[in-house]
């Protein structure tokens, strides 16, 4: 095995640089004075201040960020509905369909779900007059659909593994189920549940082929304002907002870390 060692560790760096190596160049290239991205001429920060009086896509990264909070929020909210439906009650007529049906999102092709939702929604529009038109309820109505089913599997398998004699011994003792849920599950359960709001926020925020099926005009949001960007030419502008982004996600991970392992250290010393 310790032969193997030396190869291993290559593979991982190998493996590590092949990931993380073009989001390292893009993020020094942020710095770059020169307009070509592939040219390096100097460093400078310019482009993080004309970044911040581009307007266009200030405008479309406070709509992801409005969007992507709304939805990471019902996802949570409604997946946890969901997971505990499947986890707690084994038997009950319909479980296998709506099993199927939290799970499909994860699998199904994003162009088929997007496409069927702006049937539905144009359906809904000439039927009973609501959503009128493409915007921001309809993109968030469209990410809570597939966020949903992520979340509920985070969650589900939190509570599959959760020791229930917590609960039961404070029904025991008298206690009602919702404050039971409250005083005890539900802090069980917050690292996942933290976890599936962070992923669902995620999924909001990069998701592109969905909301460009869903969208309207007036309601761009900051996966379509970039797309549209590189298809013209790698702006420096661009590496500027990736940057500021991926900073912003690892910080965001580092503090979920610390949250998830405090939580995880107290539920073991509760159990």
């Amino acid at each position: 095995m310790w032969r193997r060692m030396p190869v291993l560790m290559t593979v991982l760096v190998f493996g590590y640089a092949f990931l993380y190596g073009p989001i390292l160049s893009l993020m020094v290239y942020s710095f770059n004075e020169n307009r070509l991205v592939t040219v390096w001429s100097g460093f400078s920060t310019k482009w993080y201040g004309e970044l911040l009086q581009n307007e266009q896509i200030l405008d479309a990264a406070w709509l992801s960020v409005k969007i992507a909070s709304v939805n990471a929020s019902l996802a949570v909210i409604l997946g946890t509905l969901a997971a505990l439906a499947l986890v707690r009650f084994k038997r009950f007529r319909g479980r296998s369909v709506m099993q199927t049906m939290v799970t499909a999102p994860l699998v199904m092709p994003e162009v088929i779900i997007g496409l069927s939702l702006l049937l539905l929604f144009v359906a809904m529009q000439k039927t009973l007059g609501w959503p009128e038109g493409r915007g921001q309820l309809t993109i968030t109505i469209a990410h809570v659909t597939f966020s949903l089913a992520y979340v509920t599997v985070v969650v589900q398998s939190r509570l599959s593994h959760m020791d229930q004699s917590l609960e039961e011994a404070a029904l025991d003792l008298g206690a009602k189920p919702l404050k039971v849920f409250f005083a005890i599950t539900l802090p069980l359960i917050a690292p996942a549940l933290l976890a599936g709001w962070l992923l669902a926020f995620t999924l909001s925020m990069d998701d592109l082929v969905v909301a460009s099926f869903v969208s309207g005009p007036g309601a761009t949001t900051l996966p379509m304002v970039v797309y549209s960007s590189v298809r013209l030419g790698v702006s420096p502008q661009i590496n500027a907002l990736a940057t500021i982004i991926v900073l912003v996600v690892s910080m965001a991970v580092l503090i979920a870390g610390i949250v998830m392992y405090r939580k995880e250290k107290r539920a073991s010393r509760l159990s």
